[in-house]
């Protein structure tokens, strides 16, 4: 449980940035314009990590493209949290075997939390010869220094560090889109829920120092973006590890006073660490999006227990009603995990009360999957999947029906939405979000994208909404 957290050197991200030149030089010998395919699972945070791997592949000279055959360098940044994931990401690194086959120089590289286990970097190592670099979240910054090395010698290379993790800056990013933008306030998980294998490959918990997370929104708010999201794997953790006195909703108060018309989310918060003083400070900012991820994955205390949570279903629910106080409108989301070991279906019946209580605007549900290396998996666990399943199956359709009453309410209100992105289908050319963060489609120009518009509600379904511009 370390605390003190490691800082990389300037002089060692500068000397990546050099290495990201001479691959360039290496790939202009070639009389190539190098493209890149970068592919992401998982979390936000590992969205972020992808920007600044495709920041570093932009220094390299290299294009981008979302076709595999194409690409001279592919990257898959990987998820550890369930097992389904995993099995996505081995099934489709094991197809670019064809893409090698045809394109023999081209560099395939696994990298994510997925990779930082041990076992699964084995089995890449032993079953996939195709992959040329597999590396983890704790030297991502060294991602230019391993392509120079595969360009320059012959052999494959692993980078799996078993460390506490450190901080990195002045990582170049590449964002996906010009409207919203991930900005991690820190890294790493000190929570050890016995289910969660995250804090054994994404290290301690760090912070970022707040006066380069402020630098870096001010920076954002000037280039035009509109809706900014402060992410770490607990963000309520957030200043523990920092000399000066500051916590994260003394951050939030900072990133709310920069000027500009822009909205703020942060996710993810643990129950243990949601503080009143946090739900003060987001009742009192204006830019702060009404709208609070708090994931509660069980009802029953003694599953909480056994899970590590390290709060109650009374204590969960006393900060609910607190936060509904002071925000009346606040959208609210959870994670629930079904059939943890041991669970009883008599003990699922206090997570289905919990969203009879809370009436969630939406849920992310999962069956429990078993994680290499983490207690629970070792617990014994007699519920078959069949049951599991049932009780998933009745978890899905009370929130599906409490998701469609809460949008069938906001429909002949108007409400001022975030217009994020335009859309396939000709019916609906535009996307939008509420500032509780819930899809609209609409119909409209697609120069309104990045801005602030009045939308009428329409119509209504358990996944959307629609409406069409004031």
């Amino acid at each position: 449980m370390e605390r003190k957290t490691t800082h990389i050197p300037q002089a060692d991200i500068d000397r990546q940035l050099q290495y990201c030149l001479e691959v360039k030089e290496v790939y202009q010998s070639r009389g190539v314009q190098p493209l890149a395919f970068v592919d992401t699972y998982g979390c936000q945070q590992n969205e972020a990590d992808s920007e600044r791997i495709r920041g570093y592949l932009r220094q390299m000279g290299f294009g981008f493209t979302d076709k595999e055959a194409e690409a001279d360098i592919i990257v898959i940044n990987t998820c550890a949290v369930r097992e389904h994931a995993e099995q996505r990401v081995l099934g489709n690194v094991g197809a670019l075997v064809h893409t090698k086959r045809k394109k023999p120089d081209q560099l395939i590289c696994l990298c994510g939390c997925m990779m930082q286990q041990q076992h699964v970097a084995d089995k890449i190592k032993q079953s996939f010869r195709h992959v040329d670099l597999v590396f983890g979240p704790h030297v991502l910054w060294k991602f230019p220094q391993f392509i120079h090395g595969l360009l320059s010698r012959r052999g494959r290379i692993f980078q799996i560090p078993d460390e506490a993790g450190s901080i990195a800056e002045g990582i170049p990013v590449v964002r996906q889109d010009g409207v919203k933008a991930w900005v991690s306030v820190m890294y790493g998980c000190n929570n050890f829920c016995t289910y969660c294998i995250v804090p054994h490959v994404r290290g301690r918990e760090r912070s970022r120092d707040p006066e380069l997370i402020l630098d870096e929104v001010r920076q954002l708010v000037a280039e035009g973006y509109k809706d900014i999201t402060l992410l770490g794997q607990n963000v309520n953790s957030y200043g523990k590890d920092l000399d000066n006195a500051m916590d994260f909703a003394d951050l939030l108060r900072e990133v709310n006073a920069i000027p500009g018309d822009f909205l703020i989310r942060f996710m993810t918060s643990h129950p243990k660490d949601a503080t009143d003083k946090l739900f003060m400070t987001m009742a009192q900012c204006e830019k702060v999006a009404p709208v609070l991820h708090l994931p509660f994955q069980a009802g029953n205390d003694r599953v909480l227990k056994v899970m590590n949570r390290r709060h109650t279903r009374a204590e969960y629910l006393a900060k609910i009603a607190r936060l509904k106080e002071l925000i009346p409108d606040i959208v609210l989301t959870s994670d629930v995990i079904v059939g943890f070991p041991g669970e009883t279906t008599e003990e699922f019946e206090d997570t289905m009360r919990v969203l009879e209580a809370v009436r969630y605007d939406a849920l992310f549900t999962f069956i429990y999957s078993p994680r290499v290396g983490t207690p629970a998996a070792e617990m014994d666990d007699p519920m078959s999947r069949q049951e599991k399943l049932a009780n998933f199956n009745r978890l899905v359709a009370l929130q599906d029906q409490i998701s469609e009453e809460k949008h069938r309410a906001y429909i002949g209100k108007t409400v001022r939405c975030l217009i994020d992105g335009t859309s396939d289908d000709p019916r609906w050319t535009l996307t939008a979000r509420t500032p509780g963060n819930r899809l609209v489609r609409l119909d409209g120009p697609t120069d309104a994208v990045g801005q602030f518009r009045d939308v009428k509600i329409t119509d209504a379904n358990k996944w959307s909404l629609y409406g069409e511009l004031v």
